[in-house]
């Protein structure tokens, strides 16, 4: 199984859509609020030059915005 992690915060309406996204295809993920989680925001930052949620994390492959071709080819989902 891949390890998604997935970097929102409140008010964020791609954020709902990338949840919606993950439900239907029903898959786990770890969510980090990056208003309320310093390290998470670091994380963000420093280690996958992100500025911007959503961003998604596939076995370590930052995904920014919601780019669903690039989502499914990474979880291997078939469309």
């Amino acid at each position: 199984m891949k390890k998604v992690e997935l970097y929102t915060q409140p008010d964020c309406p791609p954020c709902q859509i990338i949840k919606e996204f993950f439900k239907h295809y029903e898959i786990s993920y770890v969510e980090y609020n990056i208003k309320q989680d310093g390290a998470a925001r670091k994380r963000l930052l420093h280690d996958y030059n992100s500025y911007s949620t959503p961003t998604v994390v596939v076995d370590g492959e930052a995904v920014t915005g919601f780019n669903i071709e690039r989502l499914q080819n990474l979880l291997e989902i078939e469309a």
